[in-house]
């Protein structure tokens, strides 16, 4: 690999959001390592993806214990790019992973008890070859484990210094409100939530971003793009090699492409062409227009997607009757 000297003008046009009431600060779109990062990508793609993610000023680095495949692949490859290529600019990035979903077998390989959480933590960081990661999420709520354990195994995290904050992800509206209690007693913070929110899935509106706006935590969204169907590939039908074609895809069929979503997807392509955009930067566009969103993840199989995705964070304002419009497409 050839030596990475970053752009010199990478923070010059990224807006960075504080989370909440707090001190920490990320770009409006961070990268995610969940796809096309495992060992079974490219390498070299991969490098050329985080380069140019940061060229551009995306400082935040998203990923998990299970991501891949193979489970932790991602974490591997992300090190490998640490150590050989753009580990000079560690403390210019925040890097997050979690812990929660299955990863080994036995009954420590998954959900949320502090052996489990507290192991997994030390498996990521070795992968990593990090010291520390900037940000450690729960990354699903444990109904059989006392939450109090969970956070404890949170805020331990934190002062072990493995972990600089802490987070969760897919928690439901009550369980965020207990966790941000928790932490809160226990002196160490919930800063920030991670779930989905789109277009096509507004449950983040049904409270939770209320409770996180009242608990000081930000909030960054996943799936901005509803597992692709707000790329534009969909606009006409299901490409014989879109995840919705696939049968191996367990979070996009193409049963999910229904004639109406087709419809929907048409009259905001619409909207987006008027305001100068593709559908995937409207529909980023979309969910940054709050405020309390902190950043929207975005995935990325090629640089060419990360850099036509970067411009819908200079374009997140609308109109009323823009967004009045939307509304009555989505149907919400």
């Amino acid at each position: 690999m050839s030596k990475y000297i970053a752009n010199e003008q990478r923070y010059e046009t990224m807006e960075y959001r504080r989370s909440g009431a707090t001190g920490l600060k990320l770009p409006t779109l961070s990268l995610g390592l969940w796809h096309n990062f495992g060992d079974v990508d490219s390498l070299e793609n991969a490098r050329d993806m985080v380069r140019k993610a940061f060229d551009l000023g995306i400082t935040h680095f998203d990923l998990a214990n299970n991501y891949g495949p193979s489970a932790g692949s991602a974490e591997e490859t992300f090190g490998q790019l640490l150590k050989k290529d753009i580990g000079a600019y560690r403390d210019e990035m925040i890097i997050s992973t979690k812990a929660g979903y299955y990863m080994w077998p036995g009954p420590y390989g998954e959900w949320g008890s502090r052996k489990s959480l507290l192991s997994s933590l030390d498996q990521s960081l070795q992968r990593m070859g990090l010291e520390y990661v900037d940000i450690f999420y729960s990354h699903r709520f444990d109904p059989d484990t006392p939450l109090e354990e969970t956070m404890m195994a949170l805020d331990h995290a934190v002062r072990q210094g493995k972990a600089l904050y802490v987070g969760i992800s897919n928690y439901g509206v009550e369980e965020t409100r207990q966790a941000i209690a928790i932490l809160r007693s226990l002196g160490t913070p919930m800063r920030i939530h991670q779930t989905p929110y789109s277009l096509f899935n507004r449950d983040a509106e049904n409270g939770l971003l209320d409770v996180l706006e009242e608990g000081g935590a930000g909030f960054i969204a996943y799936s901005p793009l509803a597992q692709g169907m707000l790329t534009g590939r969909y606009l006409q039908g299901v490409p014989a090699d879109s995840r919705a074609a696939s049968t191996n895809s367990p979070f996009l069929r193409s049963g999910d492409i229904t004639e109406e979503k087709l419809k929907q997807i048409h009259a905001l392509n619409e909207v987006a062409n008027d305001r100068g955009q593709s559908l995937a930067q409207l529909a980023l566009s979309w969910v940054l227009r709050d405020s309390r969103v902190t950043s929207a993840i975005i995935g990325a199989s090629k640089v060419k997607q990360i850099e036509e995705n970067i411009n819908a964070a200079q374009q997140s304002a609308f109109s009323v009757d823009e967004l009045e419009r939307i509304e009555r497409i989505v149907g919400a």
